[in-house]
C-alpha cells in the first residue's frame, strides 16, 4: 500500500467534488460543461526574469530509461534522445510529417515500397557520413527479431532494404502498410551512428551518437543526463544554447519550486493543482494544449475475474470519468469516448461508459462476485500516477473491489511489465499508465496495445487481450493506403473493443509545461512528446 497522506488528499478532493457533480452518488453523465477545453488564465506581461549563463535545465517527472531509440518505449526517454538524434521524417509542432534527415520521400500506389532521397553533407557526432548505408543499416538492426527491441513490431514487416545509391535509401515491405511513412516518423525511427553501433553494441544506449543539434555528454541516471551544443550541426543558426541538463525531479511540488528559484527553466508537466497559483508569478508562463496522451487502467484478461467480460464492463461503469479528469487532472484534458484519443486519424466516437455503480454491482454479480473481489493496481512512482491510481482504488471500492495500490519507479516497472517473456510469468492484474501514439495514426494507438500478437515482450498489450476478429480488422486497416477503407476498418474495430472492455478508458490529458519567460523554441508536442532543437533564451 502507499502512503495515506496521499489518499487522504485525493479522497477528500473527491468528496467535496462530488457535492458539486450532477448525479454522482450513483449515476452521471458527462456534463457538457466538463467537455469544455479548460485554457491557463493569460497573465499580464511580466519583466523578463533573470538569467545568467547560455545553459538550461529541464526538470521532468521520471528517470530516463535508455538512450537507444530502437530498443525505448517510453516518451520520455524519446524525447532526450530527440536532442540528439533524428529520423529521415518527423513531426513539426502541430503533429504535420515534414522532412528531416530526407530531402523528399515517396511510396508505391500498393504501399509496399518507400523510398527516401537523403540530404546530403551531414555527419554524426563521431565524423561518421550520414549516407544511406547508414539509415539501411539502422533498419536492419529494428527490423531484426532477433535484436529483441522494444520498437521491432514497427518494422516487423520490412522484406528488403537498399542502399540504391549514397543517397537514396528504398524499403520494401512483405505486404501493404499504409502507416508506413507514419512509423518512420516515429521516434523508433531515429538514426544511430553505424559506427557507434559497431563499437557499442547494446550498449549504444548509454552511449547516444547521432547527427542532432546537441551530442551526448554524461549522464548520472540517479541525478541527471547533460547534452552540449553540437558546433558542426547541419542546419544554419541552430543550437543557440550551449547546454541542456534533464534532471527527473518525480515529487511534483519539488520541480515546481525549482522553476519558482530559476534552478530550472523549463518543467513538464506542471501539476494541475499548481497552474494558476504559479502562473504570471516569478517570470513563469504555463501553457496548455489538447494532446493525443491517452490515459487508462488496463486488466489481465487472462486472470480471474478479468477474463469475464461483465467484470470488465462492472469496472468500466463503476469509475466516475468526471470525477476523475476533474479530481486528478484538475479539469485540464478530456473524457475519453473511445480507445483512440480524438486527435488521432480514423478516430470513432462510441457511446460512454456513464458512471452507474447500481449497474456496476448487477454485472459483478451476474458475474459471481456479488462481494467483490481482491486485486492489485500497478503504475509509475510519480504524483500524477500515484493519484490517479489511488483515485482508482476509492471508486473500486465502492462497489466491493478492494485494490492494493503499488507505485514502481520507471526501471522495475519495464522489468515487471514490458520485458515478461511468456504470458503465463505475468503478474500484472491492473496497470494504470498511457500511451502517446506518436505516428498520429490509428494504427499506433491500437496495434501495440490490443493486437493478439503484441503481447509482452514483442510490444505493449500489457492486457493480454486477444480477439480474433479485432485483429482482422487491424490487419485489414493495413492491407490498404486508401482512407475510405481503413477508416471503415478501424470504425468497426473501436466498437469492438470498446464493448468488449479490455480497458477502462479515462482521459486524454492536456499538455502543460511551465517556463521562464526568457525562453523562447522549447515545447510539446500533441504526443506529449517535447522539442527543444530551437530552444533560444532572450535578453
Amino acid at each position: 500500500m502507499v502512503k495515506r497522506k496521499y489518499l487522504t488528499a485525493v479522497l477528500t478532493g473527491f468528496m467535496a467534488l462530488s457535492l458539486a457533480l450532477t448525479g454522482c452518488s450513483s449515476k452521471s453523465g458527462s456534463s457538457e460543461e466538463s467537455q469544455k477545453p479548460k485554457t491557463v488564465t493569460k497573465q499580464k506581461e511580466q519583466p523578463l526574469a533573470k538569467k545568467d549563463g547560455n545553459s538550461l535545465t529541464i526538470a521532468i517527472k521520471d528517470n530516463l530509461v535508455s538512450m537507444d531509440p530502437q530498443d525505448t518505449n517510453d516518451t520520455l526517454s524519446g524525447s532526450v534522445q530527440a536532442t540528439m538524434y533524428e529520423g529521415l521524417v518527423g513531426f513539426d509542432k502541430d503533429m504535420k510529417m515534414v522532412p528531416v534527415l530526407a530531402e523528399s520521400y515517396e511510396a508505391s500506389d500498393d504501399a509496399k515500397v518507400f523510398t527516401f532521397k537523403l540530404k546530403q553533407g551531414i555527419k554524426f557526432h563521431d565524423g561518421t557520413p550520414f549516407n544511406a548505408e547508414a539509415v539501411k543499416v539502422n533498419i536492419d538492426r529494428v527490423a531484426n527479431p532477433d535484436n529483441k527491441l522494444k520498437r521491432y513490431s514497427m518494422f516487423a514487416l520490412v522484406d528488403k532494404t537498399e542502399a540504391v545509391d549514397e543517397y537514396t535509401f528504398r524499403v520494401t515491405l512483405k505486404e501493404p502498410f499504409g502507416a508506413m511513412l507514419n512509423n518512420f516518423a516515429h521516434p523508433a525511427a531515429r538514426i544511430i551512428s553505424p559506427e557507434a553501433l559497431k563499437k557499442y553494441g547494446k550498449e549504444v544506449s548509454k552511449h547516444p551518437v547521432g547527427t542532432g543539434p546537441f551530442k551526448f555528454a554524461e549522464w548520472d541516471p540517479s541525478d541527471h543526463l547533460t547534452v552540449e551544443k553540437n558546433p558542426d550541426y547541419w542546419e544554419k543558426d541552430l543550437p543557440k544554447v550551449d547546454s541542456i541538463k534533464f534532471k527527473p525531479v518525480p515529487e511534483n511540488g519539488a520541480r515546481v519550486a525549482m522553476l519558482q528559484t530559476g534552478e530550472a527553466d523549463f518543467i513538464y508537466p506542471v501539476p494541475t493543482e499548481q497552474v494558476e497559483a504559479i502562473n504570471g508569478k516569478d517570470g513563469i508562463v504555463v501553457e496548455n494544449k489538447p494532446s493525443i496522451v491517452a490515459r487508462y487502467m488496463t486488466m489481465n484478461a487472462t486472470k480471474k475475474p478479468f477474463n469475464d467480460v461483465k467484470v470488465r464492463q462492472a469496472i468500466n461503469y463503476a469509475i466516475n470519468k468526471e470525477a476523475f479528469l476533474k479530481v486528478v487532472y484538475r479539469g485540464f484534458g478530456s473524457e475519453m469516448d473511445s480507445i483512440i484519443p480524438a486527435g488521432l486519424q480514423f478516430y470513432a466516437k462510441q457511446k460512454t461508459y456513464q458512471y452507474d455503480l447500481e449497474k456496476a454491482k448487477k454485472l459483478l454479480k451476474e458475474a459471481g462476485y456479488e462481494k467483490g473481489f481482491t486485486t492489485t493496481i500497478w503504475g509509475a512512482n510519480n504524483s500524477d500516477a500515484m493519484k490517479a491510481m489511488e483515485f482508482l482504488q476509492q471508486q473500486l471500492g465502492q462497489v466491493g473491489i478492494k485494490v492494493d495500490v503499488v507505485p514502481m519507479e520507471a526501471g522495475t516497472l519495464t522489468d515487471k511489465i514490458w520485458s515478461v517473456q511468456d504470458a503465463k510469468d505475468a503478474g500484472v492484474e491492473l496497470y494504470y499508465g498511457g500511451w502517446s501514439s506518436s505516428t498520429g495514426d490509428a494504427d499506433w494507438g491500437i496495434r501495440p496495445l490490443l493486437a493478439g500478437d503484441s503481447i509482452p515482450p514483442k510490444s505493449y498489450n500489457v492486457g493480454y487481450y486477444q480477439n480474433e476478429k479485432a485483429d482482422q480488422l487491424i490487419n485489414a486497416a493495413l492491407q490498404t493506403a486508401d482512407p475510405e477503407k481503413r477508416q471503415a476498418a478501424y470504425a468497426d474495430v473501436q466498437k469492438m473493443i470498446w464493448d468488449d472492455a479490455p480497458w477502462a478508458p479515462l482521459i486524454v490529458e492536456d499538455t502543460i509545461a511551465g517556463k521562464k519567460n526568457y525562453l523562447e523554441g522549447v515545447y510539446l508536442l500533441p504526443d506529449g512528446s517535447l522539442s527543444a532543437k530551437e530552444a533560444e533564451i532572450k535578453r
